[in-house]
């Protein structure tokens, strides 16, 4: 009787662990864009683009208003999303076209250990290479690639984003867990020209930020990266479509966000706000009190790492040093969530010996603080082309018609002095006033009336840069302008420095 007892007993323990695994640990779906500013969504106010499923998100579940990558490049950023960590704390992944070290948890990687099924389709971790870091897989898990569609304009992909998940749904048991990477291409440059005005879109309808000039070909520009911007949003709602089908969309963490800004000059590749304040929505009716609330809480995206763990109940590892958002789920209000960190290193290596734009950000609901540790260096890239990896003048920067009338324009009355903003050498600090400067086109840094808020958001970023032991300022050995850079070089000319 007793041994009946105790293997009934054991049984019951074992059906309540599932019963309670199966109703507690939510299924995480995760849509991407690739360089997408936070401006750019219906529900942020834009009137021209149509995002109904980010709108969709948001309306039901949190629309962040201050939500920030943590480096304004693809690759990095997504490194300290999967890592739950600033960048300068991954070593070599602070830099494009590196590597991700096997040494760093994912979140995906502890998912997995707790039982989750785990998957991603289109762009994930990258650029860069797997073998240095000693990886044999995508960090953001196993690719689902089968299904292609025709694209409806160049430069969008074939792939299927949402047709894949569809097929990574197939192999998940009836009551098991998932996390899945939806991450689209778009829209990441290049751009088919016109493909805005044969949507239909009104360019003068479209929003210049005025770090632009205003003319039909920025117009035209914009009009036509809202249109990768509405494939990414199609593929997030066939996606949430499927889920809904199945009747598990309410037991989905559904997020959907972008890796950072606009590839425009002053927005992708800088830590302005056109660069690093990206869209985020998440919906969670499981999770979330009072949906359909905005966070004005700056958070970064390196938090979602900690989020996604702690909501699946899996045990954080101490190297994840992102902050949980549960408790803004919770619509706790808190004093520690009053800024977020931005870091920069080498892009696209565009400069020459490989040489990065070093530089770490502190933004809060008032103010951009911008520390630039290598002033002298051309933040956008050199104007030669001859010393930039891609051959182009201040490479950082895509090429785009933007960027070629700025540059054909520069000397010309109004658009003079937004080229110096896109393209000149900045000082060592930087101060924006958002309340009348949203665009960071104005440096108060050193202006009379700014001395005590300047030394503040100074002190108050070296201190969690010393707490966060970034090197460039707790001391030790400085790398990044000296790792490997694995991308296909169209200067045969162009190498990564050696080490002094």
């Amino acid at each position: 009787m007793k041994r009946i007892h105790s293997v009934l007993l054991s049984l019951c323990v074992t059906l309540l662990a599932f019963t309670q695994n199966a109703i507690a640990r939510p299924n995480i779906l995760f849509c991407i864009s690739d360089d997408q500013s936070w401006a750019h969504t219906g529900a942020n106010g834009d009137p021209v683009v149509s995002t109904p499923a980010f709108d969709r998100v948001a309306a039901e579940g949190l629309r962040f208003v201050n939500s920030f990558c943590d480096a304004p490049t693809c690759g990095p950023s997504r490194s300290a999303i999967l890592t739950g960590q600033p960048i300068w704390r991954l070593e070599e992944a602070a830099n494009i076209w590196s590597t991700l070290q096997a040494k760093f948890a994912t979140y995906t990687e502890e998912l997995q250990k707790a039982g989750y099924k785990v998957g991603t389709t289109g762009k994930a971790w990258g650029p860069g290479r797997l073998e240095p870091g000693g990886r044999t897989e995508n960090p953001a898990g196993p690719a689902y690639v089968e299904r292609k569609l025709q694209p409806p304009f160049r430069g969008i992909r074939d792939t299927d984003y949402a047709g894949n998940f569809e097929d990574f749904l197939s192999e998940v048991d009836e009551e098991g867990s998932f996390c899945f990477w939806l991450g689209t291409s778009e829209p990441h440059r290049f751009f088919q020209d016109g493909a805005g005005v044969t949507t239909g879109k009104d360019l003068g309808k479209i929003v210049v930020p005025p770090i632009f000039p205003d003319n039909e070909i920025i117009r035209s520009d914009i009009a036509d990266y809202l249109v990768e911007v509405e494939h990414f949003d199609t593929m997030v709602a066939r996606a949430m479509a499927v889920l809904e089908e199945r009747g598990i969309l309410d037991d989905t963490i559904v997020v959907v966000t972008s890796d950072h800004g606009m590839p425009f000059p002053r927005g992708k590749a800088t830590v302005y706000d056109d660069g690093a304040r990206v869209p985020l929505a998440i919906r969670w009716p499981e999770g979330i009190k009072n949906p359909g609330r905005s966070v004005d809480s700056p958070v970064n995206l390196s938090d979602l790492a900690p989020t996604f763990l702690e909501a699946a109940g899996v045990s954080v590892p101490d190297m994840m040093i992102g902050r949980s958002l549960m408790d803004l789920f919770a619509g706790a209000q808190s004093a520690d969530w009053d800024a977020a960190y931005i870091g920069f290193e080498r892009h696209s290596g565009a400069r020459a010996g490989g040489k990065g734009y070093p530089c770490r950000a502190i933004r809060t609901e008032d103010y951009l603080y911008v520390y630039n540790f290598e002033p002298t260096r051309w933040p956008s890239g050199s104007p030669d082309p001859e010393v930039c990896n891609r051959l182009i003048p201040f490479g950082e920067y895509d090429s785009s018609p933007t960027k070629t009338y700025m540059i054909e324009h520069q000397f010309d009355h109004g658009v003079a002095a937004l080229a110096h903003l896109a393209f000149g050498k900045r000082p060592a600090e930087e101060l924006y006033r958002l309340k009348d400067d949203p665009h960071q086109m104005n440096n108060v840094a050193g202006s009379k009336g700014f001395e005590a808020i300047q030394a503040d958001l100074r002190e108050r970023l070296f201190a969690h840069l010393e707490q966060t032991k970034d090197p460039r300022v707790v001391g030790g050995p400085i790398e990044w302008d000296y790792y490997p850079h694995y991308g296909n070089r169209k200067n045969k000319n162009w190498k990564v420095d050696d080490r002094p």
